[in-house]
């Protein structure tokens, strides 16, 4: 295991309560996204595995940016702790971070946003950032939870930033297992894993072919987003390893019914490799990205009601 020094960690540490001392007041949603994932995908978050120093680390920079934010927790706080045992029979103790915006209409269906905050960690001496897998995903959450302190929602908004993903999606199943609202009131649920890397332009997002009532609302927003939004990846039209259903957190709600979308780029040369580091993202393109999966958010949201059946 690498160790790093005291100095190093305190750095960033550091570093990261003065970027929260700032107010987002005079700043526009997804303006921080970039800095959010330098942050979670440094060196000094050792790959952000569960149950790591790297991980609390990258906790302790989210839940500052819930702060600043304003967001209120879910429950007693805005940390859910659950363990699992790998394979070796190792115990690892990890943690759910969930945050809520009420509604201005309480009591109707819940919009839940998820996105895992966990990666590979350190092997064989070497630190996975995970810069695109998923610290995106996550600035793309931090994002949209600006968006809808801006524009107050109609429903009641969930912010899963889940951990252990990698290898189980065991956040997302203690979430769906013990959930905060009863999951027959969640009328979607919108995950993020991957927004920054694309040379084609093109950002997903999947989940159209089983709840159809989704297509007219993307599309309205593919109409004028700032990157192509494609459709797809959801049927195993083009073979069983081009259908996504399965392949991030969204699979759980999938499984009990929940109707879900997932936004998400196609592989890369540095998916799941130590290269997977902040200097590989092209900025221009997650920037772009960020704010499409914004607006594709606030859209969703207003037309939660017509997801009810599904079709």
């Amino acid at each position: 295991m690498i160790h790093f020094p005291a100095f190093r960690i305190a750095g960033l540490a550091l570093a990261i309560t003065l970027a929260a001392a700032g107010s987002v007041s005079a700043a526009k949603p997804g303006d921080k996204a970039l800095e959010d994932v330098r942050i979670l995908s440094d060196d000094a978050m050792q790959g952000r595995a569960p149950g790591t120093p790297g991980s609390a680390l990258a906790r302790a920079h989210i839940l500052k940016r819930f702060g600043e934010i304003g967001l209120s927790p879910v429950g007693d706080g805005f940390e859910h702790p659950f363990s699992f045992d790998k394979r070796d029979g190792t115990r690892v103790e990890a943690i759910n971070l969930l945050a809520r915006i009420p509604g201005s209409t309480p009591g109707g269906k819940v919009l839940v946003v998820s996105a895992h905050y966990d990666h590979l960690g350190v092997r064989g001496g070497e630190v996975f950032n995970g810069a695109d897998d998923n610290a995106s995903g996550v600035a793309g959450l931090l994002a949209v939870a600006e968006a809808f302190k801006v524009q107050p929602p109609k429903h009641d908004v969930i912010l899963a930033v889940l951990d252990a993903e990698e290898g189980g999606l065991r956040g997302a199943r203690t979430f769906v297992d013990n959930p905060p609202v009863p999951l027959s009131t969640i009328g979607l649920n919108i995950n993020f894993d991957m927004l920054s890397k694309n040379k084609k332009n093109e950002l997903y997002a999947s989940g159209a072919s089983a709840y159809p009532a989704l297509k007219p609302i993307l599309d309205a927003v593919a109409a004028t987003s700032p990157v192509r939004l494609m459709q797809g990846h959801d049927t195993d039209a083009d073979g069983p390893q081009n259908n996504w259903t399965s392949q991030s957190d969204h699979y759980v709600f999938a499984a009990k019914g929940v109707p879900w979308v997932y936004f998400g780029v196609e592989d890369h040369p540095e998916y799941h490799r130590s290269t997977d580091d902040f200097a590989t993202i092209p900025q221009d393109f997650f920037r772009r990205s960020v704010a499409t999966v914004v607006a594709a958010s606030l859209a969703l949201e207003r037309d939660l009601d017509r997801l009810q059946s599904g079709h």
